[in-house]
């Protein structure tokens, strides 16, 4: 309307708002989706974790590694290394795999990685349905 002002703080508040309440709602179709695949797979190359990478597209970080979902439906980053300083016994024994929780993806980022992770449970359920 001419003439008329708009807050632009108000927009972006509302922005931020429609953001929450869409990670929110994916994060409970990520959970519940997560809940239905069973078995879940084991992330490859790893002795210990079962969980499924996900891209980050328009997401990707520098300061993030390999995000992936796992059982439970939530986000981390696989943290894998080898300690040859350990007395070598077995591939085991010198294996670390860490999974950090990605508590502190903004919004925007976290829709995109949700997506991402719902569309790969959902080609692994779709693979599982088809083997029945």
């Amino acid at each position: 309307m001419p003439g008329s002002e708009t807050d632009p703080l108000a927009r972006k508040a509302e922005a931020d708002l429609i953001l929450e309440r869409a990670a929110t709602q994916l994060r409970r179709l990520l959970r519940e989706a997560a809940a239905e695949l069973q078995p879940f797979p084991p992330f490859p190359g790893a002795f210990f974790t079962n969980a499924i990478e996900v891209e980050p597209e328009a997401s990707a970080s520098p300061e993030r590694g390999c995000v992936v979902v796992c059982e439970d439906g939530e986000l981390y980053e696989l943290q894998m290394e080898v300690d040859f300083s350990k007395e070598f016994q077995d591939p085991v024994s010198v294996r670390d795999e860490t999974l950090k929780p990605l508590e502190d993806l903004h919004p925007r980022d976290y829709i995109v990685y949700a997506y991402n992770a719902l569309v790969r449970i959902s080609e692994f359920l779709l693979e599982q349905q088809g083997e029945k």
